[in-house]
């Protein structure tokens, strides 16, 4: 009956830890799904520059470490 109980306390942990809530950023169109342990931003922002009007790309964040980056 105990093992049953970690388990499902296990399981809830790992649900609160791992589930995104996603964020509408007001910088041109950028969404983050953020949880506690990690973080996806889908970039979509307006720059200064005239010629390159929009910067797009994913940044993806592990324990608040950037481990990919291709915003251009």
């Amino acid at each position: 009956m105990q093992k049953k109980t970690i388990i499902y306390i296990i399981m809830a942990i790992l649900l609160i830890l791992l589930i995104p809530i996603p964020m509408h950023l007001n910088d041109g169109g950028t969404v983050e799904y953020r949880a506690v342990l990690y973080k996806i931003s889908n970039v979509h922002r307006l720059t200064g520059n005239l010629e390159t009007m929009y910067e797009n790309g994913t940044i993806i964040e592990i324990l608040g470490i950037e481990v990919f980056d291709n915003v251009k």
